[in-house]
């Protein structure tokens, strides 16, 4: 049962034992101090009682006469009234009494100690006579010589003292019952506090959850990140450390070791996205080298039944998912989307042209029907080996190809330039194709959009150092304005209606050249010399044998 009890039950039963404990500890303690309190105050009442009496001369004379009782009963019982006492007695030095409340115990021997009196001391004790027990101080009279002459002992019963005590304990019950009271209010109140926050669950399940969390955490194959309202990223898993580019996290970090945003190694959009800490549904975002697809989303704590309060912001929470291999695949299906368009055309085309050779051939032409066979031979041919003998590299050489089909169908004339033998052996042919694939795409698209002549012109370098790619077209050109923003994903200049791909070719193409570019250490620049410029120069990675 014990175990089904919530954090704020066994707080506030901890509390209120705590509180009991304490009050009865107190409250012992208020008692017995009361209690010597009460006997030290009696003692000292009495001692200056008996003092008084002691060193009045009338006990003196009295002492010195046949029945001294004659002349101090009166005395004593006066003193004791005004004083307040229970009993005044004073006594010769070998007990017998010549003062007491009762008339019958006088000329009896006193009952209590008396030899420190005897020897000239005063003290206080706590005794039983016959009045039960008391409270009394001795003091001895002393004639001139020092020489005791009589017994003083002033006392008040114990009965009486404990009234005073009990008359106390009224006042420490009180107070004891408002710490208790007060006590109990405070653990409600820390009690349904936590109640609150901890959704009424025990330290068992609050363990159990924790080890699910973290379970969950690290075993989902997305990303997961919390940002708090400070900006700092108080808790991400393995996944996302993976994605972008974190040193694994710590499960018993503290929050206030978290990392800052500012500290981490995001890009642009990222950071900007996780510190506005707005909402954001599959928006998509490129590092140097992935293509993530980012939710957020507030983390909202708990609101109580019936409250009217707005529930607590206690930061944000980031999903990521890696894109970047369906990205690649898009890629690829486009690229062979391009080459089987390209083979299109080219069939096409060359059903045209073995119709004009067949047409010569049956009109008796055959010189004239060699001659555009072998010049028709001749162009695709030195296209081929210009480009092999450039790049070295079979799948470019076919790209390059195809977007050549391509552009002449649509009205465009590529044009492609290519020097150097040095190939691009090393360098992976995904992000080649990616770069030249789109670039050309862009390129034909604007040209095939301006004015005449429609024009693309592709200049490939191959060099010991580096591979250098050129495409220029003749189209309008691109705002210097707009040109940080091109590279962005999902940003485009054409309408789904001057984009032949549809909407899901626009903002795609640029953004992730850049990336390849990025990924491969290389760099491109942007210009406007009578139309878009690319210039891409990309680092070789297998250096010239000598």
């Amino acid at each position: 049962m014990f175990h089904r009890w919530s954090i704020a039950r066994r707080l506030f039963v901890a509390n209120l034992l705590f509180v009991l404990v304490l009050t009865a500890v107190f409250g012992a303690f208020s008692v017995l101090e009361a209690r010597d309190r009460a006997y030290e105050d009696a003692g000292s009442r009495m001692l200056a009682i008996a003092t008084s009496i002691a060193n009045n001369p009338l006990v003196l004379q009295a002492a010195a006469t046949s029945d001294p009782s004659a002349i101090l009963q009166p005395y004593a019982l006066e003193v004791m009234k005004d004083a307040d006492a229970d009993f005044i007695t004073i006594m010769a030095p070998d007990r017998t009494r010549w003062t007491h409340p009762r008339p019958e115990e006088l000329g009896k021997p006193y009952i209590g100690t008396i030899e420190p009196a005897l020897r000239g001391e005063t003290f206080t004790e706590v005794t039983a006579g016959t009045l039960g027990p008391s409270v009394r101080t001795i003091v001895p009279v002393k004639d001139s010589g020092g020489t005791v002459k009589a017994l003083v002992a002033a006392g008040i019963t114990v009965r009486t003292v404990d009234t005073d005590v009990a008359e106390r304990l009224g006042v420490i019950g009180g107070i004891a019952l408002v710490v208790l009271f007060f006590g109990s209010i405070a653990s409600w109140l820390l009690g349904r506090y936590l109640r609150s926050v901890t959704r009424g669950w025990g330290p068992e399940q609050l363990a159990q959850l924790f080890a699910y969390y973290e379970s969950v955490l690290h075993s989902v194959r997305e990303g997961v990140i919390l940002i708090d309202t400070r900006g700092k990223a108080v808790m991400y898993n393995d996944q996302a450390a993976e994605l972008l580019g974190l040193e694994p996290s710590e499960a018993d970090r503290s929050p206030d070791d978290a990392p800052k945003l500012s500290d981490l190694p995001f890009d642009g959009s990222l950071r900007a996205l996780f510190e506005s800490g707005r909402p954001a549904h599959d928006e998509i975002h490129l590092t140097g080298s992935r293509i993530l697809v980012v939710n957020q989303a507030p983390a909202v704590g708990p609101v109580p039944a019936r409250s009217r309060q707005k529930p607590s912001v206690y930061g944000t929470v980031a999903t990521i998912r890696d894109r970047t291999e369906i990205e690649s695949l898009g890629t690829e299906l486009e690229t062979m989307k391009t080459l089987s368009d390209a083979l299109r055309a080219q069939t096409h085309e060359h059903a045209n042209r073995l119709h004009m050779i067949v047409s010569l051939l049956e009109l008796g032409r055959t010189p004239q029907a060699l001659e555009f066979a072998t010049k028709d031979l001749e162009l695709s041919q030195q296209l081929t080996d210009d480009m092999l003998a450039s790049v070295d590299e079979p799948v470019m050489s076919a790209l390059v190809m195809g977007k050549a089909a391509e552009a002449h169908e649509r009205g465009v004339e590529l044009v492609v330039r290519t020097s150097g033998s040095s190939g691009v052996r090393g360098l992976e042919i995904q992000d080649l194709v990616t770069i030249l694939g789109n670039l050309l795409d862009n390129a034909i698209d604007a040209a095939a959009s301006g004015e005449m002549p429609r024009r693309v012109e592709l200049d490939v370098e191959a060099g010991a150092a580096a591979v250098e790619f050129t495409v220029r077209d003749s189209g309008p050109g691109i705002d210097p304005e707009s040109i940080d923003d091109v590279l962005q994903y999902g940003y485009s200049t054409k309408s789904s209606q001057d984009d032949p791909r549809g909407a899901h070719g626009r903002g795609v193409g640029l953004a992730l050249v850049r990336q390849a570019v990025q990924r491969l250490n290389g760099t491109m620049t942007i210009s406007n010399p009578g139309g878009a410029q690319f210039h891409v120069v990309l680092p070789a990675p297998i250096p010239e044998e000598e």
